[in-house]
């Protein structure tokens, strides 16, 4: 299934964590494992709508690394896979 989100949103697919550190440490399954705050970008939107009908030109496209804040996301499942849908706004950085 395709997505398309609407406006000025976006569809990140999260960053799982690591199960082995850098360093070569393990992590258990146990681990507390708290909220992704990076992710790679699926889809976006066309575009904030302006008063003059024009869109704003989004600043992240497909394939983007981002960091955005970490409990904006609404979190969605297709086709069994989990995704999240943020606006723009709320995208922090696009990580290089």
């Amino acid at each position: 299934m395709n997505i398309k989100p609407l406006n000025k949103n976006v569809v990140i697919k999260a960053k799982t964590a690591e199960e082995v550190t850098k360093s070569g440490i393990v992590l258990p399954d146990t681990m507390d494992k708290d909220r992704p705050e990076q992710g790679e970008v699926v889809a976006v939107g066309e575009g904030k709508l302006l008063k003059d009908g024009s869109r704003a030109p989004m600043s992240v496209k497909e394939g983007d690394t981002v960091m955005f804040k970490k409990y904006s996301p609404d979190e969605i499942k297709v086709d069994g896979e989990d995704l999240l849908v943020i606006s723009e706004d709320d995208i922090l950085a696009i990580l290089a």
